[in-house]
């Protein structure tokens, strides 16, 4: 598997550097549709599809994860790819690899209770489980420290990204 991954890296990169204009695109759409209640069902254009509601506290079944959790989700899966991806591209055989990515919050924010407190979480932490077969601690770190830096989640967070919002009504 590891071979197939550097392989495709290889052939993208490859080809982006010969087509730079390709490298920039715009991303598939999510669309989330309310089902009931605060439970969204969010699609992409190919009909894979993921649900998330809100905790009963709040009005919704709880029974599906939040957006919140959603978003940690991306953050640990996005991570955890990066650095698979790297260990495949610089031949590091992984023998373990868990992402894990607390939060903490203030619902004073999400609620609006309290204007001056963030809707967003007010920390997060990321929390790596790795061993690679045979590596000396110095290439599982520079695993890590390439997947931070390329994690487009992280500079998401990090990063102001300008976003707008249209409204179509009806």
């Amino acid at each position: 598997m590891a071979d197939q991954i550097k392989k495709s890296i290889e052939n993208a990169t490859d080809y982006l550097r010969k087509h730079p204009a390709e490298a920039r695109y715009t991303d598939s759409l999510a669309t989330a549709t309310l089902e009931r209640g605060l439970r969204f069902r969010i699609t992409d254009p190919d009909g894979r599809s993921i649900v998330s509601d809100m905790p009963s506290g709040v009005g919704g079944e709880g029974v599906n994860p939040g957006p919140g959790w959603l978003m940690r989700a991306a953050l640990a899966s996005c991570m955890g790819s990066l650095i698979a991806m790297r260990a495949a591209q610089t031949d590091v055989q992984l023998e373990k690899l868990e992402v894990v990515v607390d939060s903490e919050s203030d619902d004073r924010g999400i609620l609006g209770i309290d204007e001056s407190v963030p809707a967003r979480p007010l920390s997060m932490n990321v929390r790596i489980n790795l061993a690679g077969k045979g590596e000396t601690d110095e290439a599982i770190k520079s695993l890590v420290a390439w997947a931070e830096v390329h994690c487009p989640v992280i500079d998401e967070l990090r990063s102001p990204v300008p976003i707008s919002t249209e409204l179509v009504i009806g």
